[in-house]
């Protein structure tokens, strides 16, 4: 099959490369405002050039992967339904919660599959913790702590325009508490402090932040963000049930270091970035896209699901800013 890709920034490029190796796909049709971007993609992956976005469209591609930026992903969904193109689109759908449902009040019932990016969802760990929840063999659960800690902050920039902590890091904290569990949440609570890049504090946002999300069978979640971890890039979740606790993330790559004596877990050099953390989780994604595009099974992530995690996300950031529990209902009636 052919694959057009929106936008070849770094994730796009991740992204071209992964599709490049698997069989299913024939070849690729990418675009992006830099020409230097496009020329070195056409030499390293043999891949056609369009000229823009439509010209990706109009090129016979059976689907298109959008890593373009945020503020243009409602107009290339938009845009690929209408042409009746599957969708891969990176999180988030939109860059606020209103254009989201906008995007999905207008893709509802059109019959094109789309696929949001959470990559999660495609690692072996979180897959093997989501059947341990589904089979029952946990328990009920009590109690799910989940944590993203990056290894340094993202720059000015990007913090500037990120939305927040909430919405451009947590949101995968988020997402997968729901898919792991199979619960909603129904409120949270969450602080957050700066104790190290000023920008970071200046744009109005936090660098360290902590969550309890009540779900809607009583188990709390604590979700433990930080765009500062010296040792690296930490991913991990924690399950507590009342007949078996399980963890995700605990492998010798753990950015974490012991000092119980004659500990010498873990023993591995730690994860440094997310594209080392999730390769194959990525890889993964990406397969079952192809997937869609070619019929034989459904969207794994909608538009949403993708908001739903986008909900926690505006309750977290309304409850940071004053400093109170916030229900879920109260922001989607904002």
């Amino acid at each position: 099959m052919r694959i057009g890709i929106l936008g070849l920034g770094r994730i796009g490029v991740f992204h071209a490369e992964t599709l490049s190796r698997l069989d299913a796909v024939e070849s690729l049709v990418v675009a992006d405002p830099y020409r230097d971007a496009v020329t070195a993609a056409v030499e390293r992956f043999g891949a056609e050039a369009a000229a823009s976005p439509e010209a990706v469209l109009a090129a016979g591609v059976d689907g298109v992967v959008i890593a373009a930026a945020t503020d243009a992903h409602p107009s290339l969904i938009l845009a690929a339904v209408e042409a009746g193109v599957p969708v891969f689109c990176e999180k988030p759908v939109a860059r606020t919660m209103k254009e989201g449902v906008e995007v999905l009040n207008a893709v509802r019932d059109s019959g094109v599959e789309i696929q949001i990016g959470y990559n999660r969802r495609f690692d072996a760990g979180f897959v093997a913790a989501r059947a341990a929840v589904r089979s029952g063999e946990l328990g009920p659960l009590h109690t799910v702590r989940s944590t993203t800690l990056d290894p340094a902050p993202p720059p000015a920039a990007y913090i500037a325009a990120s939305g927040g902590i909430f919405r451009d890091c947590s949101v995968h904290d988020f997402d997968i508490i729901r898919w792991v569990t199979g619960r909603e949440v129904t409120e949270v609570y969450a602080t957050g402090s700066n104790r190290g890049e000023p920008y970071i504090a200046e744009a109005g946002d936090a660098d360290t932040t902590a969550a309890i999300l009540t779900l809607d069978d009583q188990t709390l979640a604590v979700v433990s963000n930080s765009r500062h971890n010296a040792r690296g890039y930490d991913v991990r979740m924690e399950l507590h049930g009342f007949r078996d606790s399980i963890a995700v993330g605990l492998e010798d790559k753990l950015p974490l270091r012991s000092v119980e004596p004659g500990v010498t877990f873990p023993a591995g050099t730690p994860h440094d970035f997310f594209m080392d953390r999730f390769t194959e989780a990525y890889r993964a994604e990406l397969s079952a896209f192809t997937d869609v595009v070619a019929g034989r099974r459904t969207s794994p992530c909608t538009v949403a699901d993708a908001l739903e995690a986008g909900w926690i996300a505006e309750a977290c950031t309304l409850s940071l800013r004053e400093h109170r529990t916030v229900t879920i209902e109260e922001v989607r009636g904002a």
